[in-house]
C-alpha cells in the first residue's frame, strides 16, 4: 500500500476502537435509560416509590467506553512506532460496543423488572457483569496481541 495513504488513515484504527466502544455504550445506556424512565412512571402512577437503583443499571454500559480507551492508548503507542493496525482498532471496538449495547438491553430488561417487583437486584447485576465480561476478555486478548506488534 501507498506509503502517503497508510500515513492518512494512521489514526483510523485509534479513532475506531474508542468510537465504537463509545456508540454501543450510548445505545446502551440509553436503552437502560428509556426502560428505567418507563419504570420510574410506572411507579409513580401507581403511588408506590420508585428505586433509584436502577441508575447502577442504566450506567453498566458506559465502562465499555473505557475498555475503548485502554485499548486506543496501548494502539497509540504502535502508531508512534509506525504500526497502524485499523483492523484491530475496528474489530475490538465493534466486539467491545456490541458488548456495551446488549447489556444496555439487558440492564433494560432488570428495570422492567426490578421497577414492577422491587427485587432481584444482585441477580440482575450477575447478569449484567457476565455480559461485560465479553468485553474485558476482548480487551485483555486485544492487548496481548498488541504486545506482539510492539517487541
Amino acid at each position: 500500500m501507498d506509503a502517503n495513504l497508510m500515513t492518512q488513515f494512521q489514526d483510523l484504527g485509534l479513532s475506531l476502537v474508542l468510537a465504537l466502544a463509545a456508540c454501543g455504550s450510548a445505545a446502551g445506556a440509553g436503552t437502560a435509560g428509556m426502560a428505567a424512565i418507563g419504570a420510574w412512571k410506572k411507579n409513580y402512577s401507581q403511588n408506590k416509590p420508585a428505586a433509584f437503583m436502577l441508575i447502577a443499571f442504566v450506567g453498566a454500559p458506559l465502562t465499555q467506553t473505557i475498555y475503548g480507551m485502554i485499548v486506543m492508548n496501548q494502539m497509540y503507542e504502535l502508531a508512534a512506532q509506525g504500526i497502524y493496525l485499523w483492523w484491530i482498532g475496528a474489530f475490538c471496538g465493534a466486539a467491545i460496543g456490541l458488548s456495551a449495547y446488549f447489556q444496555g438491553k439487558c440492564a433494560a430488561c432488570a428495570c422492567d423488572a426490578m421497577g414492577e417487583t422491587g427485587k432481584g437486584f444482585g441477580n440482575y447485576m450477575i447478569v449484567l457483569g457476565m455480559t461485560e465480561t465479553v468485553a474485558l476478555l476482548v480487551m485483555a486478548f486485544t492487548l496481548g496481541i498488541l504486545g506482539r506488534f510492539g517487541t
